[in-house]
Parts: structure tokens; C-alpha cells; sequence
């Protein structure tokens, strides 16, 4: 029976994963989603424009760009100096990002350009059935005045793909599949001709499969020597987003994958998704920030701030105003701090009793790539949040940090485990060193394994969700107390 209620506490929290994922396209769409849990849990939204007035025992969140976002809970017990304990993870996954003129015609089709954002796996996202999503950038009019609106979008039918060439014209291709990211990483939108035979409709009246008439009519209204996209494509969007395709100003759009994540396998075991890295970070530790401050009493004896740090642009590099390399930690740290207490002299000692979890998804061992992971070193599915070393610093973790990390799961009797690069492979990286190096707090680097990564469509499991939420949710309960004890510098 216990073996019972824990599979379905795991399945619960993984289906609550699937459910952010599927609202979650992009990186706008995560963040959009993460504020509507937030305000449900009770935390108030902030502006970095305007002074904040904040108070212990209450909850807050902020928001860059629209795609990174900042929450965080101040203990009740909480005094100007004390420290934060956060959590920090991304919200954006490689993918195909529409080109500022994507207008490509070619052999008798439309085609949407794209550049590559991070280090996708490209060849996935041939023969997948694809669609758009992003943020736009709309024009407003009312009583005579014009403003401008930031809309997210996305169409929720298939509208593009990207075929790959026949073996026949190809017979090569099975000893080495190299596709051109520049000529033939190009998903089609349509054909010329059904395009033309769609706009005569459109004039005489007639109705077709697809966009209604009203919304063909308005095509002619955009000025053919001021589009940068296909008329057809600007149509679809303005239908999504409820306005007209002239009234579109500008916008950040991407591909994405229309085929849901779901919970999946012979025994019902894996999450088979996109954007699994890093998403799944993304998701548990907000929930885990949720549940450990949502009772009244969560504060009441907490000392310090418990805060998640979701960042833009991991993927490539972290350099953004909005990514883990701009000061918008500090400065929510330095606010939170200053809130309480205008002395600048406090700041240093703060950054001192702070901690950062940085998570971002970790390499699972493949069974079909065993020499692949290091042989002491081999994180498994079902095994538990992996803590990441690097003697480099391509980790921030060090015996400090993993300890206290351990510690926790100890406790709670939660799996952990370890990983290290073999030598003779390069290390990977994330937001953990840039946050360490940047602002000086304590960092320990971990994730939750998972299989395919930066893949259109990556593998972790259910019981490894479920791990992550628990050990995120006891860091964020116990700390303060677990770190009064651990002595270095003195």
C-alpha cells in the first residue's frame, strides 16, 4: 500500500510538470506560466521600475523581459543582512527562432527562415509536425490613441515541417546524416500555387478550408514592399492573437514542437517532452518555493529569504540583460536587503550567508553509450537530483556546498547522486559558476537525469520530478537551520 500512495505522489507531481510543460512553448509562455501559479499561491507582483515596499512574511515575484522571472518569500523572522536561499534554474531550450526577415520562397513553396539558438540536436526536427509561438509586439488603438501591447502567441494547429530528402536522392544518408542548417533546415509553410488559389478565393468570395475569409481579405492590407514574412503566415498569426496582420509590429518568434508531453512508457515511468532541459528545473523548483511557503505558519520561524531565480539565455552563453550573467540576482538582493535596511554595508555580508542551488538537468547513463560516462560517475534514471563536480570550475560545487546539499536528502532519506566529465571529454556548463564568479555566493551545481537532451523531444521520469521537488522544498524548509552549523571560515 505505501508503494502504492508513493507512485501516485509521483505521478501527481509529474503530471503537474506536464501540465506547465504544455503551456509552456517558449520561454515568454514558461515565464507567463509561472506568474499565474504565483499569483495563485498569493505573491505580489513587482516592477523594477518602481520602488518596492516590502514586508516579512510576504511573498513577491518580479519579471525582465517577460522571460526570466524572480520569486521569492521573506521570513517573518527576517532581519536586513541575513541571507537568501535560492534555487536557479532557465527557462529556455535550443530551438529554431524566426529570422527579422523570414520571407523565403523557393522551387514553388513558402518557407519560414530560421537561425539555431543554442546547441540543438537539428536533425530531430526533420519529419516533425510544427508550429509557432513567441511574443508580438501589437499596435492599439482607442478613442484615438495609439499604444502598443506585448501579446504572447501561439497556433495551436500544425503549420509547417521541414522534410528531409528522399534515400533514394540521398543514398549516402544512413552512413552520416549532415544537414546544411543554412539551406536545408527550412520548414515549409505552404505551396505557391494553394497560396495564390487561396487569396483569388478570398477576392471573389468563396470559401475555403483554413483562415476564414474576413481574416484572407485582410492579407491585401499589409503593404507588399514592407513585408519582411509571408502574408499567410502574418494572417495566422494575427487570427491567434485576435488582431489585425497590419497591427503587427514586430515580434520573437520560434518553432516549436505541436506533439504534447506526456506521461509515457510500458510502466507508465518516463516524461517523454521537449524543453525537459530546463523546464523540468524550472517547474520543480517553483512548485517546491509554492509548497514551502504556502501554509501560514511555512515563515514563521524562517530567518532568511527563500527565493527561485528562473533566467533567459542560458543556452547561449547567459550574456542578456535578462540572463544569469546580468546583475538581476544582485539586484533583487540588494532591493530585498535595502527594503529593510538602507545600509550599504550590508550587502557583502549577505552575498556571504547566502546559498544558490543552481539546477539544470544532468546526462543520465545511456544504455547504448555506456563508454560514454565516466565509470565511477554513471547518474542513473530513478536515482535522484545529481550533484555535478568539476576541479576546472565548469561547476561551481565544492565539498561545502555538496554537503549541505547531501545533507538535506539525507535526511529525508532522498536519493542524490554524483557526477563527473570524463577526462578525456569537454564539460559542460551552466548558471552556477557565472552566478558564483559574478556575485560571490556559495553554489552547489545539480540536476535531474535525463536521457536525449536538446533534443526536440527528451526523456527523464516520473520518480526523478518527484525527487527534485521534495529535495528543493527541504532546502528551502531547512537551511537556515542545517547552515548555523557548518563552520569554515573562521
Amino acid at each position: 500500500m505505501a508503494a502504492v500512495e508513493k507512485q501516485s505522489d509521483s505521478n501527481s507531481v509529474a503530471s503537474d510538470l506536464v501540465d506547465f510543460l504544455n503551456a509552456s512553448p517558449t520561454a515568454f509562455h514558461a515565464v507567463d506560466e509561472a506568474k499565474r501559479r504565483l499569483k495563485i499561491a498569493g505573491f505580489q507582483q513587482l516592477s523594477e521600475r518602481e520602488d518596492w515596499n516590502l514586508q516579512a512574511g510576504s511573498k513577491y515575484f518580479f519579471t525582465r523581459n517577460h522571460s526570466t522571472i524572480v520569486a521569492f518569500a521573506i521570513g517573518k523572522k527576517y532581519v536586513a543582512g541575513n541571507g537568501i536561499y535560492a534555487v536557479g534554474a532557465h527557462t529556455d531550450s535550443p530551438c529554431l527562432k524566426l529570422k527579422p526577415i523570414s520571407k523565403v520562397s523557393r522551387g514553388g513553396y513558402l518557407e519560414v527562415g530560421v537561425q539555431t539558438y543554442g546547441g540543438g540536436l537539428w536533425y530531430t526536427w526533420f519529419d516533425r509536425d510544427l508550429t509557432i509561438a513567441g511574443r508580438m509586439i501589437v499596435r492599439e488603438v482607442k478613442d484615438g490613441s495609439v499604444s502598443y501591447s506585448h501579446r504572447l502567441v501561439k497556433i495551436e494547429e500544425p503549420i509547417m515541417r521541414i522534410p528531409t530528402l528522399a534515400i533514394h536522392l540521398d543514398r549516402d544518408v544512413n552512413d552520416g546524416f549532415k544537414p546544411n542548417k543554412q539551406s536545408h533546415l527550412v520548414p515549409v509553410l505552404a505551396t505557391a500555387v494553394k497560396e495564390e488559389l487561396n487569396k483569388v478565393g478570398a477576392e471573389n468570395g468563396s470559401v475555403e478550408s483554413g483562415p476564414d475569409t474576413e481574416a484572407k481579405k485582410s492579407i491585401e492590407k499589409v503593404k507588399a514592399e514592407k513585408q519582411k514574412h509571408h502574408s499567410l503566415l502574418l494572417m495566422l498569426l494575427a487570427r491567434s492573437a485576435g488582431c489585425q496582420p497590419d497591427d503587427i509590429c514586430d515580434f520573437e518568434l520560434q518553432a516549436c514542437d505541436t506533439q504534447p508531453s506526456i506521461i509515457a512508457g510500458a510502466l507508465k515511468e518516463f516524461v517523454f517532452s521537449g524543453r525537459l532541459d530546463n523546464l523540468c528545473m524550472s517547474f520543480c523548483s517553483l512548485k517546491a518555493l509554492i509548497d514551502a511557503t504556502s501554509p501560514e505558519s511555512s515563515l514563521e520561524d524562517e530567518i532568511g529569504v527563500r527565493m527561485v531565480a528562473l533566467f533567459d539565455h542560458e543556452e547561449v552563453g547567459s550574456d542578456s540583460a535578462q540572463g544569469a550573467g546580468s546583475p538581476v540576482m544582485l539586484d533583487a538582493i540588494s532591493r530585498i536587503t535595502n527594503s529593510f535596511c538602507s545600509s550599504s554595508k550590508l550587502l557583502e555580508k549577505v552575498i556571504q550567508r547566502s546559498f544558490l542551488v543552481s539546477a539544470d538537468m544532468a546526462h543520465a547513463l545511456h544504455p547504448n553509450y555506456m563508454d560514454k560516462h565516466e565509470e565511477n560517475h554513471q547518474p542513473k534514471l530513478h536515482g535522484g537530483l545529481v550533484i555535478k563536480h568539476n576541479a576546472n570550475q565548469r561547476y561551481a560545487t565544492n565539498a561545502v556546498t555538496s554537503f549541505i546539499f547531501r545533507e538535506i536528502a539525507a535526511k529525508h532519506e532522498i536519493p542524490v547522486q554524483d557526477f563527473v566529465v570524463r577526462n578525456d571529454m569537454p564539460c559542460g556548463s551552466t548558471i552556477g559558476p557565472i552566478l558564483a564568479s559574478g556575485i560571490g555566493i556559495r553554489t552547489v551545481d545539480v540536476g535531474a537525469p535525463q536521457l536525449s537532451m536538446h533534443s526536440i523531444r527528451e526523456m527523464c521520469v516520473v520518480d526523478d520530478v518527484k525527487h527534485s521537488y521534495e529535495h528543493f522544498k527541504a532546502f528551502f524548509e531547512e537551511f537556515s537551520h542545517l547552515d548555523s552549523k557548518v563552520i569554515v571560515d573562521t
